[in-house]
């Protein structure tokens, strides 16, 4: 008996199997015209002995898959990381497929089963993740994955593109205290995600690091959404020694902050300054401009896309985690803290929510 010591082409995975050379490929390419025994027989061949495409096959690549955790309807962060994305796909005459989970944390199977019969050069999720059978038929088909702003820790052998999130959350906080806030409230992202978390940690080391101690009321744990920021504002503002500051973990969260001080009969940076998070387009343009964390997000979306296809095409990469650096922008939504007498507090003006 032959022993074998690399991963097999498809045909000898089909002399070990005694199948036709096209009856492996239906498999190894999710096609559905085989046998439930016939497929699990090549599968548990696959699964002991690995599989490797031809080299003139993993040349050829065609299609790379872009899938998100969900899509929000006007979604600049989602906007930049496809332009990113595109602009390298375009560059190497490839076609990009994009697709989402539909808010779910993991692939469900049937989305997995489609993405596999597209037979895609290459996969990159943000903000998803995959079960280790899921990984496991990716390795075993040659498909490279690549995280973008990965959901946990990814992994040292997991190739992924990420931003500075905890410096992010350390500047921004550090600019806010520089300007004598202490009241500092921050509006977090999901806790399941590893940039969220990241950006509470920075929060929290500076307000350390300052002195300053972190009032657990100022704490609000939210989603990435313009209504959660609206909301928890709106709570803020109504506290009996409500903050002077609102750091946002991200500049839809920010947008809502400012309609919620609006709603309140305050302004921004008179009565209460905002930080942001992304530097999407908008940011400049609200009334007063967002002073925010810029995240180059498009730069992120296309080295994402040059890990896929030199991995697809066999060649080592240099860095399996990539960490681009994040850099305050400073515009006109925060100012010093304004002294007690001259804050025009009005949190009984409006309801607390719409």
């Amino acid at each position: 008996m032959t022993t074998h010591s690399a991963p097999l082409t498809i045909a000898e995975i089909a002399e070990l199997a005694d199948v036709s050379v096209s009856t492996v490929s239906k498999v190894v390419n999710g096609k559905a015209e085989v046998s439930p025994s016939t497929r699990t027989n090549v599968e548990r061949i696959i699964e002991r002995y690995g599989y490797r495409r031809q080299r003139k096959q993993a040349s050829r690549i065609s299609l790379v898959e872009l899938v998100f955790h969900e899509l929000e309807p006007a979604s600049g962060y989602a906007m930049e990381i496809i332009a990113g994305v595109e602009e390298t796909t375009r560059r190497h005459k490839l076609s990009l497929v994009l697709s989402h989970l539909q808010g779910r944390q993991v692939a469900d199977p049937e989305w997995f089963d489609g993405f596999l019969h597209r037979r895609p050069s290459g996969l990159i999720a943000v903000f998803s993740e995959f079960s280790p059978g899921q990984r496991e038929q990716l390795r075993r088909r040659n498909i490279p994955l690549v995280l973008v702003d990965p959901r946990g820790e990814p992994g040292h052998d997991m190739p992924s593109v990420g931003a500075g999130n905890w410096n992010g959350g350390l500047t921004a906080t550090r600019h806010l205290l520089g300007l004598g806030h202490r009241r500092i409230a921050i509006i977090t992202g999901p806790p399941h995600l590893l940039s969220a978390r990241a950006r509470l940690d920075g929060y929290r080391a500076a307000m350390d690091q300052a002195g300053a101690p972190v009032d657990p009321s100022l704490v609000r744990e939210a989603r990435f959404l313009v209504e959660d920021g609206f909301e928890h504002t709106l709570s803020l503002l109504a506290l009996p020694d409500p903050p002077t500051a609102i750091f946002a973990s991200d500049d839809g969260q920010a947008m809502g902050v400012y309609q919620a001080v609006a709603r309140m009969g305050l302004r921004v940076p008179g009565d209460v300054s905002v930080v942001g998070f992304d530097d999407l387009t908008p940011a400049q343009w609200v009334t007063p401009p967002l002073t925010t964390v810029r995240q180059p997000l498009r730069e992120m979306g296309t080295a994402a896309a040059s890990m896929v296809v030199a991995l697809a095409r066999n060649e080592p990469l240099p860095h399996n985690r990539l960490i681009f650096t994040t850099d305050l922008v400073v515009r006109g939504s925060t100012a010093e803290v304004p002294p007690p007498d001259q804050v025009g507090r009005a949190r009984s003006a409006a309801p607390a929510s719409q």
